[in-house]
């Protein structure tokens, strides 16, 4: 399984300062939805402290967690990829801090610095890999366990 990806400590340091200078200091209380699958994607975050569940609509009365992430975590990777739009949902689980970057103007930092660019992507796509592998780790015990009867 490939290791969990902290964007902030993954990026060189010149590049980590240029990012941080679009970072906003945001919180949400515990229990708050800050997105739903399907809704627009212009941002992420990158958690400072608390956690936040990422989930998927199974049924019309049921949502899974598929991943819980916590402090060092980036928190949204669609704002990156059209049509833009949330794959999963996501609920603070606890009081949240969090870093929060505006989409398109991380873009545009991206085409004036194409290292940074390189470099984000790169990591992004390592976040991505790694939740990739932790969801089906998850779908595949959820089957086991059906499976077994004890669903």
């Amino acid at each position: 399984m490939t290791k969990a990806i902290k964007l902030l400590t993954a990026l060189p340091q010149r590049q980590r300062e240029r990012l941080m200078e679009l970072a906003k200091e945001v919180s949400f209380p515990e229990d708050t939805r800050i997105f739903e699958a399907g809704g627009t994607a212009d941002r992420f975050w990158v958690i400072r402290s608390g956690a936040v569940n990422l989930d998927q609509q199974v049924t019309s009365t049921q949502r899974v967690t598929v991943a819980t992430l916590g402090a060092g975590d980036m928190l949204g990777w669609s704002w990156l990829f059209p049509p833009y739009e949330w794959d999963f949902g996501a609920v603070a689980f606890s009081q949240v801090r969090a870093y929060e970057f505006d989409g398109a103007a991380v873009l545009g930092l991206c085409v004036e610095d194409p290292l940074l660019g390189l470099s984000l992507v790169r990591t992004v796509a390592e976040v991505l890999a790694h939740r990739l592998e932790m969801t089906r780790s998850k779908l595949m015990d959820q089957y086991t366990m059906r499976r077994r009867g004890g669903l």
